[in-house]
């Protein structure tokens, strides 16, 4: 039997389509082609950092457990402490009302878009 399958790495693909592009589209529609491919990815890049950016900011303001919490007692100070809130001295129900209102707040903070 022969084989009759192409038996091509990965650099000779560049070169092959780069020949068929050259055929395609001819020597001087390239540049251009080749310009729009260019804006294309350049857009594509400021949407990805903007939505990255935008990603980043959401998540800044979440509270962060880098490990399991043993007790409910941990978890109230450990999303007090992230929010700026000392828990020494304080019982669990008023920690509890102390981070439902700051919680509130920046909810109410945030400007309104529907006006």
């Amino acid at each position: 039997m022969i084989d009759y399958s192409l038996n091509v790495a990965g650099s000779e693909w560049i070169i092959i389509i780069f020949v068929a592009l050259v055929l395609i589209l001819g020597t001087g529609k390239l540049p251009g082609a080749a310009r729009k491919l260019g804006k294309a990815v350049n857009e594509y890049n400021k949407a990805k950092n903007g939505i990255q950016e935008s990603m980043k900011e959401v998540t800044d303001e979440s509270p962060k457990i880098s490990g399991p919490v043993e007790s409910e007692r941990q978890k109230l100070e450990t999303i007090a402490k992230s929010i700026g809130v000392k828990a020494e001295g304080k019982t669990d129900d008023d920690l509890r009302k102390i981070i439902s209102d700051k919680i509130g707040q920046k909810k109410t903070d945030e400007p309104e878009n529907n006006k």
